[in-house]
């Protein structure tokens, strides 16, 4: 009990301590996404995709993991 409280703390300090976190949506990141033009447009939704591909991979391969030798 003492760890999940330990580890809940930890988490909610990481993710208040981080307000860079937040930045996805500031005024100057959209602007230079939008002026790109199309090539740009395209450019950025294929290195969206290709920074999830690993993380998606991560994330299933522990769910996998979980459920198979779960008791």
């Amino acid at each position: 009990m003492k760890l999940r409280l330990a580890l809940a703390v930890l988490i909610a300090a990481a993710w208040l301590a981080a307000p860079e976190a937040f930045a996805q949506g500031c005024s100057m990141c959209w602007n230079t996404a939008a002026a790109g033009g199309e090539q740009a447009a395209r450019a950025l939704d294929l290195g969206i995709l290709v920074l999830l591909v690993p993380a998606i991979s991560i994330f299933v391969g522990i769910l996998v993991f979980a459920v198979r030798y779960r008791k």
